[in-house]
């Protein structure tokens, strides 16, 4: 057979064999293909339920393993359903990612030894440059701060200090940052000053305590005054709310201060730092009379009042000890505070929601954090459902876990409508469930009393209490068993801050006890 005759001979045999097995072959891997799609999607589906069961666990230990091992789970459906033929990846994708934006990060509350406690994926969502690497001076940002200062022998005191007798206060001028660092470090950044500066000074000034205020008049974080604070856009923003409190606008107007001085100063942080505690002109006025000499020259410090002698190094050392952690032995407390919002339910105040949500992930519980990131809410007020609250994603699914549905709120409630005045009970009259009864003497009635005279009834005067050092509005309210509403209405109290001053007479209207 002619060579070229067998070449077309085989080729049109295997032309037809694959005409033949070909068509069998495709649908058989096709059904392959969907069956395998299908079981992805059943796991798929499985474990969603299994992240959504989680939720019904009996605690919040139980509840964070359940849904981190139902996400573990997800992620590999979604690795396997690339490599699948067939397998929609953008649907497995975006249950997966859903999910995993309402999972808080789950930690233990201490970050390994060679672990960064600034987690940086914190910071994604609010889209916050990159801050000063607080494990070592890799950032220029730190860099460049250390450069600007002197780390002299006032700067070292200030570190010893608060390595001692006020380590307490700086871990929780540490802790209380991290919280409000989204709202706060961007202001600096875009000003072109270091965030070690920015949380030096918050340490120094109020903890980071937003509520803070000074026997002077300076309030909020960074303690402005009013005139100062008005100059830079602070004060009434017309609902009564002083916006010194607020942890964005103080740290926007602070920075905006301290690059007026230092533009006036030399680029002096510590003339500059002078003049945020002692008086710009104060600062300015010595800056020209020595020649723009530093604030260590004795001739420029001595010129200085003792309150800020001792604020320029120790907001310093502050600052320094938040670039240098690892060097001096500090182990900052971890803390989750990717920002994230609640949106409540139904009614509560700052202090039912405090209760609800318990301490799981924090040794204190959530009461000042949620104070600091919500400043306009005094923490007994009553906010109605539907409110947004400035939260964390770890709290915010807590309130998800503990305080949408459940008992707890309830109980929470109950512990704050509570007052000693209610558990008095006088010998005759039913007591509460599960209380014991308390005894109240009264005299008893005499036979010639025993039908009294009835004489006309007097008018009731309006009660008043004389406000005393360390009152609370709060703690009014329990102890006579108010209405917040109508007292403050009463005696002209506005909110959040409800102010108190010593002496002051408050008329107790809508009160009971």
């Amino acid at each position: 057979m002619n060579p070229r005759l067998k070449h077309l001979v085989v080729a049109l045999s295997l032309s037809l064999l694959a005409a033949v097995f070909t068509p069998a072959h495709s649908a058989d891997t096709k059904k392959a293909d969907a069956a395998a799609v299908v079981q992805l999607q059943q796991r798929m589906d499985a474990a969603e339920k299994h992240y959504r069961d989680a939720m019904l666990a009996e605690d919040e230990d139980a509840a964070a393993t359940a849904t981190t091992s139902a996400l573990a789970e997800m992620k590999a459906v979604v690795d396997a359903c690339t490599k699948q033929r067939g397998c929609a990846v953008d649907t497995m994708l975006t249950t997966y990612e859903r999910l995993l934006k309402a999972t808080p990060q789950f930690d233990d509350g201490m970050p390994a030894a060679d672990e960064d406690p600034l987690d940086e994926r914190d910071f994604t969502a609010a889209n916050v440059p990159d801050t000063a690497n607080a494990a070592s001076l890799l950032s220029e940002d730190g860099q460049r701060f250390v450069k600007m200062v002197q780390f002299n022998p006032a700067v070292q005191a200030g570190i010893r200090r608060w390595l001692t007798d006020m380590r307490p206060s700086l871990m929780d001028s540490y802790e209380n940052y991290r919280y409000m660092q989204a709202q706060m470090a961007p202001a600096f950044k875009q000003h072109g000053l270091p965030e070690a500066l920015l949380f030096g000074i918050m340490a120094k000034e109020s903890n980071g305590k937003v509520h803070v205020g000074s026997r002077a008049g300076a309030v909020g974080p960074l303690q402005f005054m009013p005139a100062t604070g008005r100059r830079f856009g602070l004060g009434n923003d017309g609902s009564g709310f002083d916006t010194r409190y607020d942890p964005k606008a103080s740290a926007d107007a602070a920075a905006q201060y301290l690059s007026e001085r230092m533009a006036q100063l030399n680029n002096s942080i510590e003339l500059s730092l002078a003049g945020y505690n002692g008086g710009e002109g104060r600062a300015l006025r010595v800056f020209r009379d020595t020649g723009g000499r530093s604030f260590w020259d004795p001739d420029v410090y001595n010129q200085f009042p003792a309150e800020t002698k001792d604020y320029v190094p120790m907001v310093i050392a502050a600052a320094w000890l938040f670039l240098h952690p690892k060097e001096y032995g500090i182990r900052w407390p971890s803390v989750s505070s990717r920002p994230s919002t609640i949106t409540l339910a139904q009614p509560a105040s700052l202090y039912e929601l405090t209760i609800c949500l318990g301490n799981w992930g924090s040794r204190d519980g959530y009461l000042r954090a949620l104070r600091n990131l919500n400043p306009r809410w005094a923490a007994d007020d009553m906010l109605p459902a539907g409110t947004s609250l400035n939260a964390t994603f770890r709290i915010s699914w807590l309130y998800r876990f503990n305080c949408a549905h459940g008992q707890r709120m309830a109980l929470a409630k109950q512990l704050m409508a509570s007052n000693v005045q209610s558990a008095l009970v006088r010998v005759g009259e039913p007591t509460p469930a599960g209380s014991p009864q308390v005894a109240v003497a009264t005299p008893a009635p005499s036979a010639a009393a025993a039908v009294p005279e009835r004489k006309p009834a007097k008018p009731v005067k309006a009660r008043h209490y004389k406000v005393k050092r360390g009152d609370t509005m709060s703690e009014i309210v329990r102890k006579f068993d108010c209405d917040l509403g109508d007292l403050a209405q009463a005696n002209k109290l506005r909110k959040p801050r409800y102010a108190l001053k010593p002496g002051q007479s408050l008329k107790l209207e809508g009160c009971k006890g």
